[in-house]
C-alpha cells in the first residue's frame, strides 16, 4: 500500500440536491472518508483542472443536473484522468441510462433511493479500484423496451451494462413471457457484436430431425428434399450472436453436438466434410431449472457449465409488481400505435386492481391484455366493466394443479406468492380478519403433510414440525374443533 492509500481518502459529492449531498457526505465521513460537496459539476470541473485542494480519489455525481450533467463531466474528467473511478447515481433508472453510464466509463451505477450501505460498499471499492489501471470506453446511443424501475429490474441493467464490453457466454433464466428475447436482444445491441448478425433460433418449436440442420446447415443431397445447400444459424450468425431458446428442450444428441462447437470452434453442415469456422457468442434461455435437468440425466453437465458462464434470471411480474403500471402505460401506448388511434387510458382503480393479479403469463399477458382494452374497451378511459372475464375473477390466473406439481419437482414453486395472491384476493373481496383463518389453514397443512410423511405417527410428525408432542396433539384438536364448527 502507498503512501496515498495509507490516509483517509477523498471523495468528491455532486449534485444539485442538498439532501443528496448531506446524506451521503454524513455515510462517507462515518465510513472514515474525507469528503467534498459540488452543487453543479462545472465548479468541481473547475477546482480539479486547477489542481486546487484535495484531489478526489473516487468521483460520485448525479446526472441530470442544471449546466454540465453527470455523463458530460465524467467525459471530461477521464479526459484529464482516464483512471478516475466514477459512481453515477441517478433517479431515472432505466436501461438506457445504465447501459450508457457503463459505457462511458462509470465504475458503477447508483440507483435513487439507494441503501447507504450499499453506497458505502461501492466507493470504498472504487478506491481501491483507484490505484489500477482502467481503459476508457467509448459511448455509443442505446435504447431499449425492457420497461422497469424495479430493484430486480435494475440489477438486470447493470448486468447488461456490465457485459456490455464482452463476448462471453449468458445463460437466462425465467418464466415464459418475461422477456427472455428482449434481454438476449440487449445483451446483442450493447455489445461489441452490434454490427453483426442476431440470429434467434427455438429450439423447442422445431422437430429435432429438423433442427440439426437449423442449427448446422446441410449439403445438396444430404437428405431426401436437401436439393439445395442450405446454411444453418451458426453460419448465419457468424460474427455476431446466436439466441438459443428453450434450451432445456434440445435432444441430447445436438447437445453433444453443440458442446463440441463450443469447445473446437468449428463444426460441419449435415452431410458435409468440410469443417467451417464458429465465431458465435452464444445467449441461451429456458424456463426449465437446467440443473434439475442435469441430475436427471436429460441435459449434459459440461453443456452446461459451458453455457452458464454468466446467469441472468429474469423475475417473473408478480415478483415486481411495482412495475406493472409502467408495462400498462408502455403497452397501451404501443397498441395505440398499432391501431392507428388515441391512446386510452387506464383508470386509477383499475391499475390497484390489475396490480394485485397473479399474471401467470408475465409480461406477454400484460401486452395482449393492453390490446384487448384498446380493441374492445368503448370509452377513452378503461373502467372495472371493461375488463375481460378471465381477469375479473382472481383465481382463474392461478397456477392448476399440474403446473403446481410441476414446479414442485423442479423446486421453481414461490409458495409466499400463491399466499399473496390468496391475499389480495381476500381483501379485494372485502374480507377481514382473515390472519384467523390463515393462520390455521397454514398449520393444518403443514400437519397433514407432516403426518402423511410418517403415515400417521405421531412422535415423528412433531419433530419433523420442531414441535413437542404436546403440541402437535394440541393442535390437532384445536384444528378438528375448528373444522367441526
Amino acid at each position: 500500500m502507498n503512501d496515498k492509500q495509507e490516509t483517509a481518502s477523498c471523495i468528491w459529492i455532486i449534485d444539485d440536491d442538498q439532501s443528496i449531498r448531506w446524506v451521503l457526505e454524513k455515510a462517507l465521513k462515518k465510513a472514515h472518508f474525507n469528503t467534498k460537496t459540488f452543487d453543479s459539476a462545472s465548479v468541481a470541473l473547475t477546482q480539479l483542472k486547477r489542481q486546487d485542494g484535495d484531489l478526489p480519489d473516487t468521483i460520485i455525481t448525479d446526472v441530470r443536473m442544471p449546466g454540465i450533467d453527470g455523463f458530460e463531466f465524467m467525459n471530461q474528467v477521464h479526459n484529464f484522468d482516464a483512471n478516475m473511478p466514477i459512481i453515477i447515481m441517478t433517479a431515472y433508472s432505466d436501461l438506457d441510462t445504465t447501459v450508457q453510464a457503463y459505457q462511458e466509463g462509470a465504475f458503477e451505477y447508483l440507483s435513487k433511493p439507494f441503501d447507504i450501505t450499499e453506497a458505502t460498499n461501492l466507493t470504498t471499492r472504487a478506491v481501491q479500484k483507484r490505484f489500477e489501471t482502467t481503459p476508457k470506453t467509448v459511448s455509443t446511443d442505446v435504447s431499449s423496451e425492457i420497461i422497469g424501475d424495479s430493484p430486480a429490474m435494475q440489477e438486470i441493467f447493470r448486468v447488461i451494462g456490465r457485459l456490455s464490453r464482452s463476448h462471453i457466454s449468458v445463460l437466462i433464466n425465467g418464466e415464459s413471457g418475461t422477456g427472455k428475447e428482449l434481454v438476449a436482444r440487449a445483451l446483442h445491441k450493447h455489445s461489441p457484436r452490434v454490427n453483426k448478425a442476431f440470429i434467434a433460433i427455438n429450439t423447442a418449436a422445431i422437430p429435432g430431425e429438423l433442427l440439426e440442420s437449423e442449427l448446422f446447415g446441410h449439403e445438396k443431397g444430404a437428405f431426401t428434399g436437401a436439393q439445395n445447400q442450405h446454411k444453418g444459424r451458426f453460419e448465419q450468425a457468424n460474427g455476431g450472436t446466436l439466441f438459443l431458446d428453450e434450451i432445456g428442450d434440445m435432444p441430447m444428441a445436438l447437445q453433444t453436438r453443440l458442446l463440441r462447437v463450443l469447445a473446437e470452434g468449428e463444426f460441419f453442415r449435415v452431410g458435409g466434410i468440410t469443417a467451417i469456422k464458429s465465431d458465435v457468442r452464444i445467449i441461451a434461455a429456458t424456463h426449465q431449472n437446467l440443473k434439475q435437468l442435469v441430475s436427471q440425466g436429460r441435459f449434459r453437465e459440461d453443456l452446461y457449465h459451458r453455457l452458464n458462464v454468466i446467469k441472468v434470471h429474469l423475475p417473473a411480474i408478480r415478483e415486481r409488481r411495482d412495475d406493472i403500471p409502467l408495462l400498462l402505460n408502455h403497452f397501451m401506448q404501443q397498441a395505440a400505435i398499432e391501431l392507428n388511434e388515441t391512446t386510452k387510458t387506464i383508470s386509477q382503480k383499475v391499475i390497484n386492481y390489475l396490480v394485485t393479479l397473479p399474471w401467470s403469463g408475465n409480461v406477454r399477458q400484460i401486452e395482449n391484455t393492453c390490446r384487448w382494452f384498446s380493441v374492445m374497451a368503448t370509452g377513452n378511459t378503461i373502467q372495472m366493466n371493461d375488463m375481460p372475464e378471465e381477469l375479473k375473477n382472481p383465481q382463474a390466473n392461478l397456477p392448476d394443479s399440474a403446473t403446481i406439481e410441476n414446479k414442485v419437482e423442479t423446486n421453481e414453486l414461490d409458495w409466499t406468492s400463491l399466499l399473496r395472491q390468496w391475499t389480495l384476493s381476500q381483501l379485494n373481496s372485502g374480507e377481514e380478519n382473515i390472519l384467523s383463518r390463515a393462520q390455521p389453514m397454514f398449520e393444518k397443512t403443514l400437519l397433514d403433510c407432516a403426518l402423511s410423511k410418517t403415515g400417521g405417527r405421531k412422535i415423528e410428525a412433531a419433530k419433523l414440525l420442531g414441535w413437542g408432542r404436546n403440541t402437535l396433539t394440541r393442535k390437532l384438536k384445536e384444528l378438528n374443533s375448528q373444522d367441526t364448527q
